[in-house]
């Protein structure tokens, strides 16, 4: 009677433990994949930034086609990458190719005299600012998360009930994990 006793407190503690540890990676991916939304906000907000830039840019550099239509070819990646790893390295792409506009730009004085381009560089730097922001964010989460599910013995509840290891949003290049200038 008393064996049966303990070995059903024991049982008790395991299954509360269990229930406990899936809980906490319920909630961290929860919050790893909050995470991964406030980028893809941002990310969409960059996207139709630099189409407008584009737009507004484009009369004036009728020369730099090339540049232009890098720059369209890389936003329809970025727009269209799956996943947490293409995704990064769409948008890298894009901010090196946003690199070279702005580079281009600087032989044009009347775009660094024209309000809607100065106010859309402005916006732009400031949501450099939000994206970045949104990244540590994520790759915050998603430490915690990859730590929860890695270490023993909750790697066993998150193993049986298929809890997967996710990806950072990383940057590949030292270059694109720079900032566009967007200074006039």
């Amino acid at each position: 009677m008393i064996i049966a006793g303990i070995v059903l407190a024991v049982a008790l503690v395991i299954a509360v433990w269990g229930i406990g540890v899936y809980n906490g990676l319920i909630r961290l991916r929860n919050l790893k994949d909050e995470g991964w939304s406030g980028i893809d906000v941002q990310l969409k907000r960059r996207h139709d930034l630099v189409g407008n830039l584009v737009n507004t840019v484009k009369g004036y550099m009728a020369h730099e086609k090339d540049v232009l239509e890098e720059i369209a070819k890389m936003r329809s990646m970025a727009q269209n990458a799956a996943g947490v790893a293409q995704a990064a390295q769409a948008e890298g792409m894009l901010s090196q190719a946003l690199g070279r506009l702005f580079a281009v730009m600087e032989n044009y004085p009347q775009l660094r005299a024209n309000e809607n381009v100065m106010q859309l560089q402005n916006t732009l730097t400031a949501l450099e600012d939000e994206i970045q922001i949104a990244r540590r964010y994520y790759n915050g989460t998603v430490r915690e998360y990859n730590t929860r599910t890695e270490v023993f013995p909750a790697s066993i509840i998150a193993r049986q009930y298929g809890f997967q290891k996710a990806d950072f949003f990383e940057l590949d290049n030292v270059a694109e994990r720079e900032v566009p200038q967007v200074s006039f």
